[in-house]
């Protein structure tokens, strides 16, 4: 067993920092999403500044955007030339992304200021594609609403997680760089 433990050292401490870096950073935005209810800035702050940068970003498209706190649910209604056309909630802020892009960060971690640089850049990046992304498949939704299903449950989505695939792949190739080099 001791053997087996000693053989398999690397992945099991690959899988150990991503599981407690995925439960922990989930529970603390479990935590937050809780000490949220009811706030100021319906129906979390990070939700709420999202869903208002979209719509921005909507209007700097030329398109007539605004975003309201739903009345009974926790979200925020997109509504682009006067027209209902989304609910942004608490699964579109990027936060549960940027967890596992983080998770997955600190188990392959290397040197702390380069994995915080690494995890603060791409946390950035993940979350400033969000709001393109959800801008973009508004106007692609208010363009072509007949392809809803296909727009928001694989395109979109296939894009954000495709953009997390490859900066793992370019955090990873940073790490086998620097190994080669030695």
């Amino acid at each position: 067993m001791k053997a087996l433990l000693f053989k398999y050292r690397s992945v099991l401490r690959f899988i150990a920092l991503f599981l407690g870096t995925y439960v922990l950073l989930s529970l603390c935005y479990g935590l937050y999403l809780k000490l949220s209810e009811g706030g100021e800035y319906p129906p979390d702050v990070i939700t709420h500044l999202v869903a208002k940068q979209s719509s921005d970003l909507l209007n700097s498209f030329g398109y007539d955007a605004e975003v309201v706190p739903g009345e009974s649910k926790p979200m925020m209604k997109l509504i682009v030339e006067g027209k209902f056309l989304a609910q942004i909630i608490q699964g579109c802020n990027s936060l549960s992304i940027i967890i596992l892009f983080t998770s997955f960060i600190v188990a392959f971690a290397e040197r702390f200021r380069k994995t915080l640089l690494f995890i603060l850049a791409g946390g950035v990046l993940v979350y400033a594609v969000n709001i393109l992304r959800i801008a973009i498949l508004s106007v692609a939704l208010y363009e072509y609403p007949q392809h809803k299903e296909i727009l928001h449950g694989v395109v979109f989505p296939g894009l954000i997680y495709s953009m997390v695939f490859l900066l793992w792949m370019l955090w990873i190739r940073m790490l086998k760089t620097k190994v080669g080099d030695a």
